[in-house]
């Protein structure tokens, strides 16, 4: 039944592709969407790590927790774990399993699966691991730390941090239920199963996967039996289209239904055209300024505040960003759970100058390297233009993102123009980053953080509270410690976030409940539908 699932949908995306655009329209029941998805590397997700990828595993697999895709802002909540409760000391949490639900096999999802998967991403080691094992998971303790018994799923922790920090973890694609019994039917030697689940599917997600064929498509089709009910649509076909211009030419046409990599000039063009609408949606990704306290003149708190006056945030939102970007001075973002909503800096070129004159400084030299993407450059020409209206002189060095990255990694950029985007839906994955550092000596090669790269030196105070916040069992409380250390953060480090990413998307207009993840998680198309 499956080859002939696949075969017909292989027929389908192929009748899309070649359609004379007079006659080009998708069924009513199958969504085709045009896509950069060439960072597929592998659909394991124990593994995955690419938008892309994630973006396909989401609606493959189920987690313990997970958000409602039209309401991500009321948080995590149940999915195949119904409830659970947490011990007295803060270091357990037991989960009661849904009874009833099934994997794409027919395989019932039990706790042992539940359990299963965590001990396997543990144990494979790979790059999203560090979601886990920040718990305190190691391959040779997982066993004992996270165990199923009966209907039920134990998982002990090294310390008792904040409920939500742990769930908000397990919302992430790593947390995906397997199904244990398929995944080691097809294991090869010790890999339990990641060869083979890099291009196959052993979830229990609204979508069964059909094929992925690298740098192609990916075809999924609905699962009947889903536990929330089956999706509107029976069918997804995501196409790798790498070009702007020629998603809008296909969206125009009607041979896709949305496009989701679309360039400014071609989301304006569309804004007028028939049967299309352009949907925003805010990502998690921050653009940020990073002032690298190894260099003497950036070392100056004179210099660092007056940095943060010298950008001109609304014009640059308006102009070469407009529609990619919106302004935003905290380092989480939109939707997160602790998000501080307050941009306290604006262009003000003379209260620059004044910082700096209070303070001696007369003028300076600063060379930096920006890597060679349109928006950064763009960003650091217009900011070197107003830090020469003070006095002050920036040297731009073209490079790669390699290069620069290298560079920025070995402490070694001056001015550092780039973009950080949340590894896992909680805020510590920004606040560990941006703002703690406990060890800024150039031994410590904690490269990870943002703070080390920029050579900043967290205040005590501020690395405390953002570990005492992945502590904290309130989560109105908790959130209010995150609010307070951006509010500190803002007053004094050195890495200045600037801008928010926005995703525009172009949809047919007859797309409904089309949702991208916004900030904290991946598309989902199990809500959406197609109307008249």
């Amino acid at each position: 039944m499956k080859a002939l699932l696949t075969s017909r949908a292989i027929l389908l995306a192929s009748a899309i592709a070649v359609a004379p655009a007079a006659f080009a329209q998708t069924p009513a029941d199958v969504l085709v969407v045009a896509a950069t998805i060439d960072d597929i590397i592998t659909l394991d997700p124990a593994q995955s790590f690419e938008f892309s990828g994630n973006d396909v595993t989401q609606n493959l697999y189920d987690r313990l927790v997970d958000f409602d895709p039209m309401d991500m802002e009321a948080g995590f909540k149940p999915s195949l774990a119904e409830s659970w409760e947490i011990s007295e000391d803060g270091k357990t949490i037991t989960f009661k399993m849904r009874d009833g639900v099934k994997f794409h096999s027919g395989n019932p999802v039990r706790a042992e699966d539940a359990a299963w998967s965590i001990q396997r991403a543990v144990k494979l080691n790979k790059t999203p691991s560090f979601i886990l094992t920040q718990f305190g998971f190691t391959p040779e303790n997982v066993d004992e730390m996270v165990k199923a018994d009966g209907n039920t799923l134990t998982i002990k922790l090294d310390k008792p941090y904040a409920q939500s920090f742990v769930l908000n973890c397990l919302t992430a694609n790593i947390g995906s239920v397997v199904d244990k019994e398929l995944v080691m039917s097809n294991a090869e030697g010790d890999d339990m199963g990641n060869t083979w689940l890099s291009n196959n599917d052993a979830g229990s997600g609204p979508f069964v996967l059909n094929a992925w064929r690298p740098n192609e498509a990916v075809q999924m089709t609905a699962f009947p039996d889903y536990f929330l009910g089956a999706p509107a649509m029976s069918r997804v076909i995501v196409k790798n289209v790498a070009e702007s211009s020629a998603q809008r030419l296909q969206l125009e046409q009607g041979d896709i239904d949305v496009a989701r990599n679309l360039s400014p000039t071609d989301v304006d063009a569309l804004q007028t055209a028939d049967g299309v609408k352009i949907q925003d949606e805010p990502r998690g990704r921050i653009l940020y300024m990073g002032l690298n306290q190894k260099d003497e003149l950036l070392s100056n708190p004179a210099v660092v505040e007056a940095m943060k006056y010298l950008v001109n945030y609304d014009g640059i939102a308006g102009s070469f960003l407009k529609g990619q970007f919106k302004v935003r001075q905290a380092f989480l973002p939109e939707g997160y759970l602790g998000a501080l909503d307050e941009n306290p800096w604006t262009y003000d070129v003379e209260k620059a100058r004044k910082i700096l004159t209070d303070a001696g400084i007369e003028g300076g030299t600063i060379t930096t390297k920006i890597r060679d993407l349109r928006e950064y450059v763009d960003t650091a020409q217009t900011l070197q233009a107003s830090m020469a209206e003070v006095g002050l002189t920036l040297n731009i060095e073209q490079m790669t993102g390699a290069q620069v990255l290298d560079a920025y990694r070995a402490r070694e950029v001056p001015i550092f123009l780039g973009e950080w985007g949340p590894d896992y839906s909680d805020p510590n994955t920004n606040a560990a980053t941006f703002a703690y550092n406990p060890d800024n000596s150039d031994e410590a090669r904690a490269t990870g953080l943002l703070a080390w790269r920029n050579a900043y030196a967290v205040p005590q105070s501020m690395n405390e509270a953002t570990v005492a916040a992945t502590l904290e069992q309130d989560t109105d409380k908790r959130a209010q410690m995150y609010r307070d250390i951006q509010k500190q953060y803002q007053a004094e480090a050195p890495i200045i976030p600037l801008f928010q990413r926005i995703e525009p998307t172009g949809l047919r207009d007859n797309i409904q409940n089309w949702n991208s993840g916004r900030s904290v998680t991946s598309v989902m198309y199990r809500q959406v539908t197609k109307g008249e």
